[in-house]
């Protein structure tokens, strides 16, 4: 078997499949926005930050 061969031999016809998930979301729809969630945790982590710094540097 010929090294082409050997990774062409079990392939179908047509070996290109659609994407599951295709990169850029769907053609003509807004790119995804966060969730707000997340948002919120980051806001509330930078908090807590600030707050133990705050308490470590003033006790």
């Amino acid at each position: 078997m010929a090294s082409g061969d050997f990774y062409t031999h079990d392939r179908p016809e047509n070996p290109r499949l659609p994407e599951d998930r295709p990169r850029g979301g769907r053609p003509g729809n807004a790119a995804l926005a966060h969730h707000p969630m997340r948002i919120g945790t980051v806001v509330l982590i930078a908090f807590l930050v600030v707050l133990v710094f705050g308490i470590m540097l003033f006790p």
